[in-house]
């Protein structure tokens, strides 16, 4: 069940936010940029412009209708942050000659294979490699997440040496090689 989204979402003054009721559309806009969200029919969407909050209501207490009315909220809540904030990924390459390098709107990844991988930057994402990393920016975050996922599926991490793109701070487990087994 949904108590965070009984609860109006706060937003701050310099974000404008409009709901078009016809549409079921809601728009958000701040300094980071625009984005909008087709909220379910189901859901019924409030907008305080002076208090400054957005509130979600559901019709009834079904399972479906809590379920759908709590991912509305985060994404809500996930449109303000990426419009004031915005959200980073950051991917590391470990291996021996692995590298990223941008060539104009390309991402060019050598990964061990006998050509370089390249990988279009989409409009809506920066992207800065700084060494071994790459740093991925935009204002959605479902957006930044796909974007990450495609990039590591590259060359994702080898279970044995642990060769590869990985996120930061993502721990693997490294598997023992057959001559461990042997006595």
């Amino acid at each position: 069940m949904s108590r965070l989204a009984k609860k109006p979402i706060p937003y701050p003054e310099n974000v404008k936010v409009v709901y078009i009721e016809k549409e079921h559309k809601l728009v958000v806009e701040g300094p980071k940029g625009k984005l909008d969200l087709n909220v379910h029919p189901d859901i019924k969407v409030t907008v305080n412009q002076q208090e400054r909050w957005i509130k979600l209501d559901r019709p009834s207490d079904r399972s479906f209708h809590k379920a759908i009315h709590g991912t509305m909220a985060a994404l809500v809540r996930n449109m303000i942050k990426g419009v004031t904030e915005g959200f980073t990924e950051i991917l590391e390459i470990h291996g021996l000659g692995y590298r990223a390098q941008l060539k104009g709107n390309v991402l060019e990844l050598n990964l061990g294979k006998s050509h370089p991988d390249i990988y279009p930057i989409p409009q809506d994402v920066k992207i800065e490699v700084k060494g071994n990393e790459i740093h991925i920016h935009g204002t959605d975050k479902q957006r930044v997440g796909q974007v990450a996922a495609e990039i590591r599926s590259f060359r994702k991490p080898d279970p044995y040496k642990g060769k590869g793109i990985r996120y930061k701070g993502e721990q693997l487990k490294l598997k023992p090689g057959k001559a461990a087994g042997k006595k």
